[in-house]
């Protein structure tokens, strides 16, 4: 079959197919769904983040209207802890002991007829706590530390002779603040057993994970759960582990024979579905007086739950993103009693990379060059650690072309010399990488007797346009209008798909999209190989071609037929084909597989009086291989962008100090940009098809955020003098 490379379909800016199910109200959530007899749950949590439950009182919520059902940890089922999954290691089971491990930790669940009667009821459970002193710093000695948690700490080099022989050394302590994805939509649980047989509809990133997940806690073989996620309202890495809340639905529904939902409150989405650790980390960049780096060496330590096993890298950023020959990453972990952590749109690179480009800032200034050639002159023509080229790599064209649309060679040099007014003017750079993620995905493709095409797979769309894409995807493999084609997801019934994370499904089921598409056109030629009518007969599938509803031979395409003939002459309603992917492996290959690389260029203006600080334009020049709709990549784009000025000036997840309890768990007080504070954005897309797998993406999901909070931080150095080394930036910071 013919490539890509000329593609109809992709690369076009086409509408959200799912767009007019969205507007018009009729696009099923996890909360919009429902069952004959359903009853509703509510959660208690714990109110002291350590110690131990020394009684609890149910009675006046059991004997509240409407309640069905009371379960704690004094009646609550036994339960195995989830298995490991591809995103990580379950939480433990809720409710199976008196230990209290973190502030909000569910104690309790009720069941009633209403929503409303299960939260009235749930305020009526009186708990009587034992408490112990929370460790709740990762500073805190009685914490204990994890020391490389995923054995991914790297050192290459002499790190020690490196700064001995720089000429400038730089660095310092950087830290960044938990913060709380904060998806649209509340997670929301709707179980119903019928027998052994659970369907569940949930809030989740991942169905096939849920399904697995489950199956672990409960006993049951996995062919009898069916989870379905067909739209979710957002997520950002809040919906990729199956949580606590999710167990409590399946175990309520269980007890009480009935179907149960659950839907969690907003305070409780900041207890329940994890955030962003907070980070401190220790960095010192040396280098030469020609701007060459001569040694990184970057330590991090951050939070994580008391059993808990999630864990982010911080450091690795700063081992593979220049040409530096000694460098050393160190991660660590302490352990508090914390909800547990979870990944946040650009785990750890995003809380990484601002110290490093921070850092490397700082040296660009201290050897007197401008930051922008500092990087290109330290640019890492292979991959630092495996020393194989990299699959692709268009680092170099994003940093000068965001350069020239930016109007970088308008900069002055000296820090605080642009002004506007009253205001001080500052441009910052940063360059930003994420790594390659991809996991192993299935595919089926179907052909039906009209012509139209089927394609479907068990994966979830999060609101990034998975729906939109992958329908254009399949409509180019087979040779379809777009109007021909619909793509299907968000049922573990389908095909295995991996969860919508860690910018790798794209890839992962793009790649299983266009094998099933290409199995599904040597299936269509299988039933005319010996087919004396057909003009197709004994070709093979590189010698043909599929346009406008038809396969033809590439070679001369008059010679060819419809599908809808193919299968109305040999009797068949349709025919259909799998088809799956996996990962490239880097040895294999004998290149490095390349994530998404880009570049951020920034304006602030800051009023020295008052302390004001003000994003005016962002520039992102990105290389995230092939793009298939350059719309909805672009609006990953600023969708991320939006977050990374959000982590850089707002976002705060603010636990007290004495108790453990979240102080902002609610939108009123958890501060994010508003319209007011979001600037003029410019996306670009560079590069071109990753040569590694076979579609060529690299994902946009995490690149978009990334870079931005050091950008920032650079622009406010440009504009004060003043280096930022702790998110958010804030009034404080700034004043004179």
């Amino acid at each position: 079959m013919t490539t890509l490379e000329n593609s109809k379909a992709l690369g076009a800016g086409i509408d959200r197919v799912d767009a007019p199910l969205k507007v018009t109200g009729a696009a099923h959530y996890p909360n919009d769904f429902s069952f004959p007899h359903m009853a509703h749950a509510a959660l208690v949590g714990s109110t002291v983040a350590a110690g131990r439950i020394r009684g609890i009182d149910v009675s006046q919520a059991a004997s509240a209207p409407g309640v069905l059902r009371v379960i704690t940890h004094l009646n609550a089922p036994k339960l195995e802890r989830g298995p490991m999954t591809p995103v990580g290691a379950s939480p433990p089971a809720p409710l199976q002991d008196e230990r209290i491990l973190h502030y909000g930790q569910h104690v309790a669940v009720v069941v009633a007829e209403t929503a409303e009667q299960a939260r009235h009821a749930a305020r009526l459970v009186h708990v009587d706590y034992e408490t112990t002193d929370a460790v709740l710093d990762v500073n805190n000695p009685r914490a204990e530390i994890l020391v490389n948690p995923l054995g991914q700490d790297t050192e290459r080099g002499d790190v020690a002779a490196g700064f001995a022989q720089a000429d400038v050394v730089v660095g310092g302590t950087y830290t960044t603040p938990d913060n709380t994805n904060n998806p649209l939509g509340l997670f929301s649980t709707v179980a119903h057993w019928q027998g052994d047989a659970l369907t569940v509809h949930d809030s989740t990133q991942s169905i096939h994970n849920v399904r697995t997940s489950l199956a672990g806690v409960f006993g049951v073989p996995e062919s009898g759960i069916r989870v379905l996620a067909p739209f979710v309202g957002g997520g950002f890495g809040a919906g990729l582990r199956m949580w606590p809340h999710v167990v409590l639905a399946v175990m309520a529904a269980r007890e009480t024979g009935r179907p149960v939902k659950l839907v969690l409150t907003r305070p409780q989405m900041f207890t329940s579905v994890g955030h962003r650790p907070n980070s401190v980390q220790q960095i010192q960049v040396g280098a030469t007086r020609d701007g060459k780096l001569v040694a990184i060496e970057h330590h991090a330590i951050s939070s994580v739950a008391m059993e808990d096993d999630d864990a982010e890298l911080v450091t690795l950023c700063a081992a593979v993103s220049y040409a530096c020959p000694n460098a050393v990453t160190r991660d660590r972990q302490a352990r508090l009693n914390i909800p547990c952590p979870g990944s946040m749109r650009a785990p750890g690179e995003g809380q990484g990379n601002f110290a490093l480009e921070s850092a490397i800032d700082e040296a660009a200034h201290a050897v007197g060059m401008d930051p922008l050639e500092f990087r290109l002159r330290n640019f890492a023509e292979q991959h630092p650690l495996l020393g194989l080229p990299w699959s692709s790599n268009a680092l170099r064209e994003c940093l000068t072309e965001g350069a020239e649309l930016f109007g970088w060679s308008k900069r002055t040099r000296e820090p605080g010399s642009m002004r506007e007014g009253r205001w001080l003017v500052g441009y910052g750079m940063a360059a930003a990488s994420f790594p390659f993620y991809q996991n192993p995905c299935q595919a089926r493709a179907t052909v039906s007797g009209d012509g139209s095409a089927y394609v479907r797979s068990g994966a979830t769309d999060i609101g990034t346009g998975t729906y939109t894409v992958m329908t254009q995807l399949a409509a180019e493999r087979l040779g379809l209008d777009v109007s021909r084609v619909r793509f299907d997801l968000g049922d573990s019934d389908m095909p295995y798909a991996p969860q919508a994370g860690g910018s790798g499904l794209t890839g992962g089921l793009g790649n299983a999209v266009h094998d099933a598409c290409r199995n599904l056109v040597h299936a269509f030629l299988d039933v005319v190989r010996d087919d004396d009518e057909s003009p197709l007969r004994g070709a093979a599938t590189d010698d043909v071609s599929a346009t406008d509803g038809r396969i033809h031979l590439t070679s001369d395409p008059q010679q060819g037929e419809p599908y809808a003939a193919i299968l109305a002459r040999h009797d068949l309603t349709e025919l259909s084909a799998d088809g799956k992917s996996t990962p490239p492996r880097a040895q294999e290959l004998g290149m490095a597989i390349a994530g998404a690389f880009g570049a951020k260029f920034v304006e602030v203006r800051i009023d020295p009086d008052l302390g004001l600080l003000r994003v005016a334009r962002v520039v992102s020049v990105i290389d995230g291989g092939r793009i298939l709709n350059e719309k909805t990549a672009t609006s990953q784009i600023i969708g991320g962008t939006v977050g990374g000025i959000s982590q850089a000036m707002f976002e705060e997840t603010a636990t007290d100090a004495g108790t453990g309890r979240i102080a902002n768990a609610t939108l009123g007080d958890y501060l994010m940009p508003v319209n007011a504070d979001v600037p003029d954005m410019q996306v670009r897309f560079v590069g071109g098809p990753d040569p590694a797998t076979a579609v060529g993406t690299k994902g946009v999901g995490e690149i978009g955020l990334v870079g931005l909070a050091a950008a920032i931080g650079n622009s406010v150095f440009h504009a004060t003098g003043r280096r930022i080394r702790s998110l958010p930036i804030t009034i404080d910071q700034l004043m004179n």
